[in-house]
């Protein structure tokens, strides 16, 4: 990855190494409406999996209270991540300006940002459901934080 900025005309991460331009490692926004189970599981995957390759941020558009608290027990059980301790509800404006947008999958309108890169992974909200369905969730925001690991590397 060049470690110089200049912006991409084009939104696609081509195979070519050299699409996305930016000073040290990529920042990625996981960006959800709440900012309270899927990003911020994302968040935690991506730092823990993947902080060689890119800087993990999430944010949404309202701030809650809480993350989401079977999110935060999912988490703990699966991975030892305990989110309430390293993480918090934030707005795009809290984080620093990304270099790549992951959009969770919101089924309403998806908050807007500046990006070079962006992909919507197009996840249902796992919030209300069983531990199964977010075990699930999990499963697939890990696979999804390897692949864009691998993109970027």
């Amino acid at each position: 990855m060049n470690q110089d900025c200049r912006p991409v005309t084009d939104k696609r991460l081509e195979s070519e190494k050299n699409v996305l331009r930016c000073t040290g490692k990529p920042k990625v926004c996981f960006l959800c409406v709440h900012n309270s189970c899927r990003s911020q599981i994302a968040e935690a995957l991506g730092k823990q999996l993947a902080g060689d390759v890119f800087e993990s941020y999430s944010a949404g558009t309202q701030r809650q209270e809480h993350i989401n608290p079977d999110a935060v027990r999912m988490m703990k059980q699966l991975h030892g991540i305990d989110m309430e301790k390293t993480q918090y509800s934030k707005l795009l404006s809290d984080i620093p300006q990304p270099d790549i947008v992951i959009f969770m999958g919101c089924n309403v309108s998806c908050p807007q940002a500046r990006y070079q890169y962006a992909e919507n992974w197009g996840l249902d909200d796992p919030s209300g459901q069983s531990d199964e369905v977010f075990a699930e969730t999990i499963e697939k925001i890990e696979k999804n934080v390897l692949a864009l690991k691998k993109k970027l590397q």
